[in-house]
């Protein structure tokens, strides 16, 4: 399986109802909410035309990503992965695809984002390469509310 990217006319419903079940553990535990309350399947129909919306299907969405190319890297955003198909590489899959959509368009790095409260997110992102490289904090807050994760994509090796 390898991720597609999905347009606009693609099933949001079904990205949707991945996203909240797959994020719903973290609703009692982070200040401030998810961004994920206020976006519906029109949202992701947006994502999808402005950005990089992709998903592993199997028929129905078992993973999700949005990438956005931003100046020196490109953002992964709402990475999820339904529970049930958790711990079989999928992640990893998706991410092998962000580092390959990341050397196409140039760019050297991938950055996302988790909040303060999710240490067990830090931990996984750090065994997948990623490095704590910020904290920062939402409007309206004076203490750090998210930290910035960054790893470097490998560059393919120069032909002889």
């Amino acid at each position: 399986m390898q991720p597609v990217r999905l347009t606009p006319d693609d099933d949001m419903q079904a990205i949707h109802r991945l996203l909240s079940t797959a994020f719903a553990y973290m609703e009692d535990r982070i200040d401030p909410p998810s961004s994920l309350r206020r976006m519906t399947p029109s949202t992701f129909a947006e994502e999808a035309r402005r950005k990089e919306l992709w998903a592993l299907l199997d028929p129905a969405p078992v993973a999700c990503m949005v990438l956005t190319p931003r100046p020196g890297h490109l953002y992964l955003g709402k990475l999820a992965v339904a529970e049930g198909q958790r711990g079989r590489g999928i992640a990893r899959l998706m991410l092998a695809h962000a580092d390959a959509r990341a050397r196409a368009l140039g760019l050297p790095a991938l950055v996302l984002q988790t909040r303060v409260e999710l240490t067990e997110n830090h931990a996984a992102f750090t065994r997948l390469g990623f490095a704590e490289t910020a904290r920062t904090a939402h409007a309206g807050y004076d203490r750090p509310t998210s930290v910035t994760f960054t790893r470097t994509v490998a560059q393919p090796e120069p032909a002889p």
